[in-house]
This record gives structure tokens, C-alpha cells and sequence, in this order.
């Protein structure tokens, strides 16, 4: 596992918002990744809530992974539907090639929310591998 904080050496994206907006006072943990195999076996068996936060055009066009919450990142209660999805387990997000994942993986910690996981192959592939949907993973189609 990567622990993105030793990488960066201190240096950090800015927060989506303060703690205390989000209500938020836990200490922050080392954020960890998953591949897509085991991102999905971890939610199907509920060790883990893996939360897709693209766009609902992005949902569209690819669908959802299977055993994945669909949550907009730019809601204003982002934050707040993925605490309440999330009930008490930890949460992998996943987006599209993973450089939304990592941006909100390393603010939700930073901001105190613990055991957060980023997926960094996201669903269409990245540098970190071929992706959820190159892999053959089920993917599922929502309404918006």
C-alpha cells in the first residue's frame, strides 16, 4: 500500500472545505488503494462502500461499478450523503483515471474522515493499470 503523504512530503491539494464546516473531528489515517478485483470484492462482501464519485453524464455513458454508491463529488452534500452511506465502514472512491480519486481521498483525510481508499485505476484506466472496465468488472446502469 502507497501512503501518499510520505510521497508528498507535506505538500497537499487544498480542502474542499474546513472540518469544522463538515462537522468532521476525527484524526486523519493513511490513505490506502485497491485494485478494481478488489475493490469490488471488498463491497460486494461489505468490508468496504465504494462510492463513485464522477459525473451523472460519466454514470451514463459507462454505468456504475457493480456494489458502487453513485455520488456526485460537486454536491453540496458530497460530503455529508458519503458519511451516511459510508455507516461507519470504510469508503474506496473511484472515478474515471484516477486523478479525482486521489484529490478526494487525500481531502477527506486531511479533513479527519478515516479509512478512506483510493481506487487509482479508476473505471476507464490510468498509470496504476488498466481500469474496472478493461478488467471485464460488471458494471450496472442508473437513473438519474
Amino acid at each position: 500500500m502507497v501512503n501518499r503523504r510520505a510521497v508528498l512530503a507535506g505538500g497537499g491539494a487544498a480542502l474542499l472545505g474546513s472540518a469544522a464546516v463538515w462537522g468532521i473531528s476525527r484524526p486523519a489515517q493513511a490513505e490506502t488503494e485497491l485494485t478494481p478485483p478488489q475493490a469490488r470484492e471488498a463491497a460486494l462482501a461489505g468490508e468496504i462502500v465504494l462510492v463513485d464519485i464522477r459525473r451523472p453524464d460519466e454514470w451514463s455513458a459507462t454505468g456504475v461499478a457493480e456494489g458502487a454508491v453513485p455520488l456526485d463529488m460537486r454536491q453540496d452534500d458530497f460530503v455529508e450523503r458519503l458519511r451516511a452511506a459510508a455507516s461507519g465502514r470504510p469508503v474506496a472512491v473511484i472515478c474515471a483515471g484516477g486523478v479525482r480519486s486521489r484529490r478526494v481521498t487525500e481531502r477527506l483525510s486531511e479533513a479527519g474522515v478515516q479509512n478512506v481508499i483510493d481506487v487509482p485505476e479508476g473505471m476507464l484506466g490510468s498509470r496504476a493499470g488498466p481500469g474496472w472496465i478493461e478488467r471485464g468488472l460488471p458494471v450496472v446502469q442508473v437513473s438519474q
